[in-house]
């Protein structure tokens, strides 16, 4: 397992990478300065992503958890930088209770990179697996939407 620990405006992010892939994504945490080829391109990438020049990654993930969160996972996955859906659009998808949804959602493990932050809630923002949950994670999650232009639906 190695673990690199980047800046980023939102905070330090420590990303984990084990067998070639990542694992995980987490805003502060334990830190690391392992340097590997798959590390230094997510580096990159992300901070591609903040700078405005990269609206999706291009990383090997590999979401540990059962076939339901790897699903929602992929559902997350699919959708398009500054864009949203709700915990219901997506339960309809996978025929699935909202409530499921949003607790997958909420043990996301590679938040950023698989973007929990563009789903919401029915009548609200929702949570979010960054920032450690709570007012931090909210804040982060609003500070993802305004960067992707998705701030219209905060107002």
């Amino acid at each position: 397992m190695s673990v690199a620990t980047i800046d980023t405006p939102t905070g330090p992010m420590t990303l984990t990478e084990e067998n070639g892939v990542i694992t995980a994504a987490i805003w502060g945490g334990p830190t690391g300065g392992d340097d590997t080829a798959l590390l230094r391109c997510a580096t990159t990438q992300i901070g591609e992503y903040f700078a405005g020049k990269r609206t999706e990654f291009d990383l090997p993930l590999r979401v540990k958890g059962s076939e339901f969160q790897q699903a929602v996972c992929d559902a997350m996955l699919a959708i398009p930088f500054g864009e949203t859906v709700t915990y219901g659009d997506i339960a309809r998808q996978l025929n699935a209770p909202a409530q499921a949804v949003g607790q997958a959602c909420g043990g996301n493990p590679i938040p950023l990179i698989i973007p929990c932050h563009r789903v919401l809630g029915a009548n609200g923002l929702g949570g979010f697996s960054g920032g450690g949950g709570g007012l931090a994670g909210i804040e982060l999650k609003v500070q993802l939407l305004r960067h992707e232009g998705a701030a219209g639906i905060l107002i």
